[in-house]
């Protein structure tokens, strides 16, 4: 019945000859033969490429308009067919912000866990800091001694230069009495001007309430501190007098809603899931916007040639151009070797490194003074120089021209980005922590506020994504949570065990979350697709694989087909192309291309179940391969000069080495 199998008719796709066969539903069946038999023709360009065909034909008209248009492939029909996946065996794409954790979905989960059960700590004194609701601030108010003085303030403009005449007119129209300018009380009447020193930092702060502690204010408070809040962007400021104090003593204690550090006073946003990507500005470090690394100029690409000296054009950057700056740059040149005392005619390496400096990156506040012909006349000026990288640089940022932007480029590195060390968030992203343990690097390329490394317990988000896959495993195994953080937190760390176990089983274990994709063999970006597909638990699908077990120990070869296996159980037909043994074996079902490669191919050889030895018995090479019966063939009239004597002249402790290897001879002698 077409429910029970994919029925195939005159496929004749490449090299295909008119194929007609028929392939069991929700079975592992391996594609195999020699390369360029037509094993790839047959379950990609065939069978999967009709499948999206058909799957994407079913779609509206306005959804087809966003696809790819298929083209049919050359074959009279094809059956039974299923929703199709093929995972591929190519590279993944080129694309810095993609990563093992994004691709496999991990690091969303990743967010969430931070942003609900992440301890954060201040970034600059490394001490824990929390985030308080409006109750908890009244009631650290109502916990002043009784009969306490309190006046609650807003912060409204903090540090800024300005007049303000705007800020403080508008604190009087919405009903605001009084406001402290720059410590200084002031009355907001009608007919009262303020004037600030518009070149001057200021602070305002509006009075939103004064009052006296007591029990029965929690009401009043509860409001005030509310209006206090809103118009403190989450912030206020409370000034209490204890009881029988001076008139004079106020204590001054600032509160937030958000997270607050005591020690900095600085607040920070609360946090959410998008704080924690570094694909979104909110979290995103500011310098190298979430890459890790930024690119910048490479002293060893603008002087390609140290051999070279300055008048033969040692720095490359220089004397690209036009005639006139080619001539601007030598004069430069010319009058700052002339100031330090050197020859233009040395080569660039004998110069002395203080020199080199002052070349690259300028002269400093010292003055320099330069000749230059313009109209006709010799005019001097004399100024700092400026360096050749400090000039690039200016030139990169101002210039419209996408050509000279793209020369300038082939001049630039990439490096680690020295404000998040490479670890692309903020720093006080980075400062959320889970656990008590202490990494190596937690403290890398930043410092507390005495240029000391901060001292924060427990991994950030990017310290995880550091682990390998096993050590992930490993510590989210080991995670210590309370009762509340657990109820919280159970659901999305089975979710992340559970990604990570399908990494295990297909074998990558070594890799970290934090590898970038682009760097990823072809068969280990295939058996990442491989892993996001088991976590989707998909059901009734038609998995196609390109040879999954390239690359792969033995070891780790038995967890794959053990993961196959665990998809075809699950109610999925698996389609693998392979060359495999071992994988041949386990199938349950076998198609055998040949009887050749090229034009020789594209015919069935074999199809149908397993022998007993693990292959299709008929008469190919592959079966003959698997069956234990194979003898390599020779071309004719190829010779093989035969090794001298009995024994093959390896060091001492290699016999064995020799007794395999002449085993192989004799086996597969022609």
């Amino acid at each position: 019945m077409a429910k029970d199998f994919i029925k195939i008719g005159g496929a004749r796709e490449h090299n295909l000859k008119n194929l007609t066969l028929e392939i069991p539903r929700d079975k592992l069946v391996v594609i195999t033969g020699l390369s360029g038999s037509g094993k790839s023709s047959l379950a990609f360009d065939t069978v999967f490429a009709e499948g999206q065909r058909k799957y994407v034909e079913s779609l509206s008209a306005y959804a087809r308009q966003f696809l790819d248009q298929l083209q049919k492939p050359e074959v009279d029909y094809i059956e039974g067919l299923s929703p199709a996946i093929a995972i591929e065996q190519r590279s993944a794409g080129a694309n810095p912000r993609s990563t093992i954790a994004t691709t496999t979905e991990i690091y969303d989960y990743l967010r969430l866990l931070f942003c609900h059960v992440g301890q954060p700590h201040c970034p600059v004194t490394g001490e824990p800091i929390s985030q308080r609701t409006t109750s908890q601030i009244v009631d650290q108010l109502l916990a002043y001694p009784p009969k306490s003085r309190l006046i609650l303030l807003a912060p409204v403009v903090q540090g800024e230069k300005g007049e303000f005449r705007d800020v403080i007119e508008r604190l009087g129209r919405e009903g605001f009495v009084r406001a402290r300018v720059d410590g200084q009380f002031v009355e907001l009447s009608a007919n009262l001007r303020v004037q600030l020193e518009p070149k001057a930092a200021h602070t305002i702060e509006a009075v939103v309430d004064r009052l006296i502690v007591d029990d029965k204010i929690r009401v009043r408070l509860s409001d005030s501190v509310e209006t206090a809040l809103k118009w403190g962007g989450g912030q206020l400021i409370a000034l209490h007098q204890p009881p029988a104090s001076q008139a004079d003593h106020w204590i001054e204690e600032g509160l937030s809603n958000r997270l607050h550090s005591p020690a900095t006073g600085k607040s920070y946003e609360p946090l959410t899931p998008k704080h924690f990507s570094f694909n979104a500005p909110f979290g995103a470090c500011s310098v190298c916007h979430g890459l890790g690394q930024k690119l910048v100029f490479d002293e060893g690409l603008i002087v390609p040639d140290p051999e070279k000296s300055l008048e033969q054009g040692a720095i490359a950057a220089w004397r690209r151009g036009g005639k006139r700056m080619v001539v601007y740059y030598k004069s430069m040149l010319r009058a700052v070797a002339g100031h330090y005392g050197q020859s233009l005619e040395a080569a660039y390496r004998s110069l002395p490194e203080s020199f080199q400096r002052v070349l690259m990156w300028g002269s400093g506040e010292e003055q320099i003074e330069f000749q230059f012909w313009r109209a006709g006349k010799l005019s001097k000026v004399t100024r700092s120089f400026e360096g050749v990288v400090p000039n690039l640089q200016r030139l990169y940022q101002e210039s419209e021209s996408e050509f000279t932007r793209n020369r300038l480029k082939a001049l630039m590195s990439p490096q680690l980005c020295d404000v998040c060390g490479g670890r692309r968030l903020k720093p006080e992203i980075l400062a959320v922590t889970l656990g008590q343990g202490m990494p190596a690097d937690a403290t890398a390329g930043m410092t507390g506020g005495q240029g000391t490394p901060r001292k924060i317990p427990g991994l950030s988000i990017m310290d995880v994504c550091g682990l390998s896959i096993d050590e992930a495993a490993e510590f989210f195994g080991g995670l210590e949570l309370t009762e509340f953080q657990r109820a919280i937190a159970g659901d999305l760390i089975r979710e992340i065990m559970a990604r990570l176990q399908f990494l295990r089983d297909v074998g990558l274990g070594y890799l970290t979350l934090d590898r970038e994709s682009g760097t990823l063999s072809g068969g280990e970006a295939q058996r990442i697709r491989l892993a996001t597909q088991i976590g989707a638990g998909l059901v009734g699908v038609l998995y196609i694989l390109d040879e999954p077990s390239i690359g792969l120990h033995q070891r780790d070869n038995e967890r794959l087909l053990g993961t196959l296996e665990g998809l075809r159980d699950a109610g999925n037909s698996v389609l693998v192309v392979e060359h495999d043994e071992e994988t041949i074996r386990r199938a349950d079902y076998i198609i055998d291309l040949g009887p050749g490669a090229g034009v020789h191919g594209g015919e069935v050889v074999a199809a149908g179940v397993p022998a007993a030895g693990g292959a299709v018995d008929t008469d190919s090479q592959t079966a003959d391969q698997t069956l234990g019966r194979s003898r390599l063939a020779r071309g004719a009239g190829s010779q093989r000069k035969q090794p001298q004597g009995d024994r093959c002249s390896h060091p001492a402790g290699r016999d064995d080495m020799c007794d395999r290897g002449e085993r192989f001879r004799e086996e597969h002698a022609g």
